[in-house]
C-alpha cells in the first residue's frame, strides 16, 4: 500500500489564466502495475478447539494495474484521469459464475493541477490519508503500518482483533472532492469532503482496507455521511536532515444514537545519510469495530457510539545502494465502552517486523520478511502468538 505522498512533489507552477481551455494534443496514456508475492513458514498458537495454524503460506498481494491519462493544457494547467485496477488472486474466485471478482476498480478519479494547487474529484483516498507519514517500509511491498502481508492469528484464526493502520480509513476510496494548496516554505494544507461513504460499496474502493466488514445494521447503527478531512504536513531539509511531519482530523455524521465518528492522528519521518526514523499515532471514536486493517472487504462504514481504538507505530531503516534493512513495531488497543455495539474492549494487537530488501534492478526486488505477532480478542481473553519468516518477490512495471 505504500503510496507516494502528494506533498513531497512540487505542484505545477502555472495558474488559472485566460485563454483556450483545451490542449492541442490528446492526453498521454501510461500503463504501469505491481505484484507482490511471498512464501512464508508460519508457527502460530492453536486457536480455540485445537485448530492448528503451524503451516506454510503463499501470499499474492498489491495486484494493481494503473492507467493514467495526463496532459498539459494550452493555459499551462495539468489535467488527467487516474484509474487503478485490482486483479483477483484466486482462480476459483475469479471464475465463480455467481460471484466473479477477476478485476475491480480500486480507485477512479479526475484531477486538475496548477499554480492554484490541485483538485481531485472521484473515488480516491482523501487528504488525511495522502499527506500522512508513518514508520518506514523496508521489506519490498510490506510494512507493519497497513501491511499487505500479515501472518498473525486470533482465537478464531482470523486477522488482527484491532486496527493495524494509523491512516485515515473512514472514507477511504469513496467518491469525494479534495483540494491541496501549493507548498509554501515546505508547508501544505489539504481538505476533502465525502458526501456518503457507502458509495465505496458499489464504486471505486480499497483492497482489504475498509472500515469494517459488511454488516446488516442493528440497534443504533447507520452509515457515515458528510465526512470532512483536514490535513497539513511539512516536507523539507533542515541542516542535511530530511524532515516530514503531518497532522490530520476527520469528522463525519453517524446515524447511530449519540455517535459522532472521528479520526485524528499525526506522523513524522526523519532521514539522514541513509537512515530513516519514522512513526505515527492515531485514534478514532464512534466508528464500528474492529476498524482494523485485515481481510475485510470494505462496505458501508457504520457508526458505533462508544467505540474507540488507539494505534501507534515506530520503526527505523537503513538503505545503501541496492540494500535496505530495518525493524518496525505497531501496537493497537481497543478501549471501546460497554455501550459499543461492535467494539471489543481490551482487545490488543502487537506486531514486530524485521527484514530487508535487495533491488535486482528493473523494478524487481527480493526481500526477507520476519514477523512476530501477538493478539488478544478482549480483556481477559488468552493471547495468541505467531512467528513467521518468508521470502518476498515484488515486481513493478
Amino acid at each position: 500500500m505504500k503510496k507516494i505522498l502528494l506533498g513531497t512533489t512540487a505542484l505545477v507552477s502555472a495558474g488559472l489564466v485566460a485563454g483556450p481551455a483545451l490542449a492541442g494534443d490528446p492526453l498521454s496514456v501510461s500503463v504501469s502495475g505491481s505484484v507482490v508475492t511471498g512464501f512464508y513458514v508460519v508457527d502460530a498458537d492453536d486457536a480455540v478447539g485445537g485448530t492448528g495454524y503451524q503451516d506454510t503460506k503463499v501470499a499474492l498481494v498489491a495486484r494493481n494495474i494503473d492507467i493514467i491519462a495526463e496532459g498539459t493544457l494550452d493555459n499551462g494547467m495539468t489535467a488527467g484521469v487516474d484509474a487503478k485496477l485490482m486483479l483477483g488472486s484466486d482462480w476459483n474466485t475469479i471464475h465463480n459464475v455467481a460471484s466473479p471478482s477477476g478485476v475491480t476498480f480500486r480507485q477512479l478519479f479526475a484531477y486538475l493541477e496548477g499554480g492554484f494547487g490541485r483538485f481531485e474529484i472521484g473515488g480516491v483516498d482523501g487528504a488525511a490519508y495522502k499527506m500522512h507519514y508513518t514508520s518506514p517500509w523496508f521489506v519490498p511491498g510490506n510494512g507493519v503500518d497497513s501491511p499487505n502481508i500479515y501472518n498473525g492469528v486470533t482465537s478464531t484464526g482470523g486477522s488482527a482483533s484491532t486496527r493495524l493502520s494509523t491512516f485515515s480509513l473512514m472514507a477511504t476510496d469513496a467518491n469525494k472532492v479534495t483540494y491541496f494548496t501549493p507548498r509554501f516554505a515546505g508547508f501544505q494544507l489539504g481538505a476533502s469532503y465525502t458526501p456518503d461513504v457507502t458509495q465505496s460499496t458499489t464504486g471505486p474502493r480499497a483492497s482489504g482496507r475498509g472500515v469494517l466488514p459488511a454488516l446488516t445494521g442493528g440497534a443504533g447503527v447507520g452509515p457515515v455521511t458528510d465526512v470532512f478531512e483536514i490535513a497539513a504536513n511539512y516536507a523539507g531539509t533542515i541542516g542535511g536532515l530530511d524532515v516530514g511531519v503531518d497532522g490530520f482530523y476527520v469528522d463525519g455524521d453517524g446515524n447511530a444514537t449519540n455517535a459522532d465518528p472521528k479520526e485524528y492522528g499525526f506522523g513524522a519521518s526523519l532521514g539522514y545519510m541513509g537512515f530513516t526514523l519514522g512513526g505515527a499515532w492515531y485514534q478514532n471514536e464512534d466508528i464500528a469495530g474492529p476498524t482494523n486493517y485485515g481481510a475485510f472487504t470494505p462496505s458501508a462504514s457504520l457508526s458505533d457510539a462508544g467505540s474507540e481504538i488507539q494505534t501507534w507505530t515506530v520503526g527505523v531503516s537503513y538503505g545503501t545502494g541496492p540494500w535496505t534493512v530495518g525493524v518496525a513495531y505497531i501496537e493497537s488497543q481497543d478501549d471501546s465502552s460497554a455501550t459499543s455495539a461492535f467494539g471489543s474492549n481490551g482487545a490488543e494487537t502487537q506486531a514486530w517486523q524485521v527484514g530487508g530488501g535487495y533491488s535486482l534492478g528493473s523494478g524487481v526486488d527480493l526481500g526477507l520478511d520476519v514477523q512476530f505477532t501477538s493478539d488478544k480478542s478482549a480483556a481477559g481473553a488468552p493471547t495468541y502468538d505467531s512467528t513467521s519468516g518468508g521470502l518476498v518477490l515484488a515486481v513493478s512495471f
